[in-house]
């Protein structure tokens, strides 16, 4: 992609500012001498609003690709992850490191995403916090391509968000939800809504589960306690809710980084460029339940306190207020032993399964606290044929994570001499091989970072007929400390969309985004501060939704490009001018065939990470094609009318990892996933599968030694009782 000059990148931002001044003078005009009255503007709640566009424009009305899946939706699909909710979107990889307990590991368009809940993102770092569980959620939304404006630091691919499930006047239903699953799940869930006041203005909610379950990896489990209640104060002008959630997960790591020489090499599942990597395989391949840890020393513990508000008020009818603020505290007490890694292609284990060098044990307590808020006005008004929805925002936030971590490497061999006597193939877990306290305090370091970001942003989404534009620009002032550095950063991205309605449906449109996260450091080679990495992206696409219809689709070409990105080196880190570069094509499609329904995906792209000589590897891990049709029929009369049966399928070509000459391909997958539900009165009953046929594959092999087994076959029976 070519980038934009830096003169016209200024000229941009200028005419930008200038623009917001003259519309903001206009509206402040505007709303003191209205010409033509207009109907009265009733605030109903947080549903659009507080959404990842920020706004109630019509997805297919926004020249930018924006995916929504909702509760209904994922949990009629079978997932039990945040992961598992996104597997049907155009554009995501979830489950990128195979199946995972310690977070949702997901990228898009390419590059990892951050994730945000509620406007605010939720979380920072790695492994210092909690886990929130999809029964919470609204939906989830996926903005595709840099969000910098709307959401200050971000990938360049794009970001995760979901919506709370909060009380409302709307939502005063109750349920109680039983649920039991393979690998022992066995899962307590309810949801009510309550009116305090009579009338609708003040409400309550009460969500709420308890989880008691094991995983597909021996002795790792996933265990939950959330608690989350809500209270709602509503009129017609305004809302104001409180809503706090207490998370509580306990269990264990289900990667077990896997060594390559019992992974794949007997069957060619994983291959490589280079053989010697098998050297000393015995043919021999693990289950996915293999566990390499110690049950006596792992475990990941997580809990999270969060406490958020939202509120909205209508100041007349051109002019609303709108803001969400949270403060989150949370912890994770995380231990876990796992083959070390021997360099590059080198066998982890002997042929008889002990590891060649011995095991890391990492004991890690890591903490988050956050305090955050995004206030914002939303000002409504025309200048002569120009509709114009301008909006202004404040966000500031601060966040503090601390990292007390001990980590061992190669023991018992390279401390003390002896060599390990665990093995693969024959595991014996009696805690003998556990280093003695003393060895941790040893080794512990404390490792601390806070940012304090303060930005203003101001967007104006502007109607001129059938032409619908918008553009933005973000004032960001980022303070980042990591106890050696401290560090200011200020960026100014712009975006920039286009997009034309037809009267019949077809809306082409165009767009241009940037994006930048910062880099706290110093550069080891030229001692000056690291720089902010920096993307950018133009998209073309198609959205067409025939008139009247729910049918509909969206196409897109996307060209995306991130620079400064840091190395690791000898003593540090460095800037050397690498970048990552990926540019694809998409297809998101909804058919509405009344009884039938049809949702269909499908992703081609290629990512690429490109050193400073021009140099171009392929980049990890990522699949170049990803297809998913997802078919419900739900008959709305006649004697099955209360029947709905789905199935799904999901494939991914194969991925590759290099390094230097080596070579690491992993295959691609397919996998299908079922439905069958029942409604009978007030309950309901259905019968979920993932992965019915139970394949084993791998997510992904590494050239450092490892792979990571994919999710198998999972059944979930629930009977929900709704009243």
């Amino acid at each position: 992609m070519l980038p934009l000059s830096k003169n016209l990148r200024y000229l941009m931002r200028l005419l930008l500012l200038s623009s917001a001044l003259s519309v903001a003078i206009a509206a402040s005009a505007s709303a003191q001498t209205p010409s033509e009255p207009e109907d009265e503007i009733i605030v109903t709640g947080i549903e659009q609003i507080f959404g990842v566009t920020k706004s109630d424009t019509p997805i297919l009305e926004i020249p930018r690709s924006v995916s929504v899946v909702t509760a209904e939706e994922f949990l009629e699909r079978g997932s039990l992850s945040l992961d598992d909710a996104v597997n049907y979107t155009a554009g995501v990889v979830s489950n990128s490191f195979g199946f995972a307990t310690r977070g949702d590991f997901f990228n898009v368009r390419g590059l990892d995403a951050p994730e945000y809940q509620d406007n605010l993102q939720v979380l920072f770092g790695f492994y210092n916090n909690t886990r929130a569980d999809i029964y919470t959620l609204e939906r989830v939304e996926i903005l595709k391509g840099p969000a910098s404006v709307l959401y200050g630091q971000a990938a360049p691919g794009g970001i995760v968000s979901t919506v709370s499930k909060v009380a409302n006047r709307d939502r005063l239903g109750k349920e109680v939800v039983l649920s039991a699953g393979t690998n022992d799940r066995y899962q307590a869930s309810g949801d009510a809504g309550f009116d305090l006041s009579g009338d609708g203005t003040l409400t309550a909610r009460f969500v709420g589960l308890y989880r008691d379950s094991g995983t597909q990896v021996d002795f790792v489990d996933d265990d939950a306690l959330v608690i989350a209640p809500s209270i709602t104060y509503q009129t017609d002008r305004a809302t104001l809710t409180g809503l706090l959630n207490y998370t509580e997960r306990d269990g264990d790591t289900a990667a077990q980084f896997v060594p390559l020489m019992v992974s794949g090499c007997a069957d060619d599942s994983v291959s490589f460029s280079d053989r010697s990597v098998c050297a000393g395989s015995t043919g021999a391949q693990v289950e996915p339940s293999a566990y390499f840890g110690d049950p006596n020393f792992n475990k990941y513990d997580t809990k999270s306190t969060t406490l958020s508000v939202f509120g909205t008020y209508e100041i007349n009818e051109f002019l609303s207020f709108e803001g969400t603020a949270r403060y989150r505290d949370a912890e994770a007490d995380y231990q876990q032993t796992w083959f070390s890694f021997a360099g590059a292609g080198a066998p982890r284990a002997n042929p008889d399964g002990t590891p060649t060098i011995g095991r890391t044990w990492s004991d890690a307590f890591s903490t988050t606290e956050q305090y955050a808020m995004d206030a914002r006005l939303r000002a409504s008004f025309d200048t002569g044929p120009i509709q114009h929805e301008i909006l202004g925002g404040v966000n500031y936030q601060q966040v503090e994570t601390t990292d007390e971590q001990a980590s061992i490497y190669g023991y018992p061999l390279l401390v003390t001499g002896q060599p390990s006597t665990f093995s693969i193939f024959n595991p014996v877990y009696d805690g003998s091989e556990i280093p003695p306290q003393s060895v941790f305090d040893a080794a512990r370091a404390t490792a601390f970072d806070e940012t304090t970001a303060t930005d203003f942003y101001v967007t104006d989404t502007m109607n001129v007929g059938r032409l619908v534009l918008n553009a933005g620009i973000r004032f960001s002032s980022v303070k980042s400390e990591d106890g050696v550095t401290t560090q200011d950063d200020d960026e100014t991205p712009i975006t920039l969309g286009a997009l034309y309605r037809t009267d019949f449906g077809l809306n082409p449109y165009v767009s241009y985004s940037e994006s930048f996260r910062a880099t706290v450091g110093t550069d080891s080679i030229t001692n000056a501060p690291l720089l902010p990495r920096t993307g950018e992206q133009f998209e073309v696409g198609l959205k067409y939704q025939p008139p009247g219809s729910q049918s509909y689709i969206t196409a897109a070409y996307f060209d995306l490009e991130e620079d400064n990105l840091v190395e690791f080196i000898a003593g540090g880190r460095t800037q050397p001018g690498q970048s990552i570069m990926v540019d694809g094509f998409e297809v998101e499609a909804y058919l509405d065939l009344g009884d039938f329904s049809i949702d269909a995906d499908f992703v081609t792209l290629e990512g690429n990470d490109v050193d400073p000589a021009g140099v171009e590897t392929v980049r990890s891990s990522l699949p170049e094609t990803t297809v998913s049709v997802w078919g419900r029929w739900a008959p709305t009369s006649g004697p099955l009318e209360n029947l709905r049966v789905g199935t799904g399928v999901r494939h991914a070509s194969s991925t590759q990892d290099e390094a230097g000459t080596l070579r690491i391909v992993t295959d691609g997958y397919t996998v299908f996933d079922g439905l069958v539900g029942y409604t009978l009165g007030d309950v309901d009953l259905s019968l979920n599968a993932r992965n019915i046929f139970d394949k084993t594959y791998y997510a992904t092999c590494l050239t450092r030694g490892d792979c990571f087994a994919a999710e198998g076959r999972t059944v979930v029976a629930t009977a929900a009782y709704r009243f």
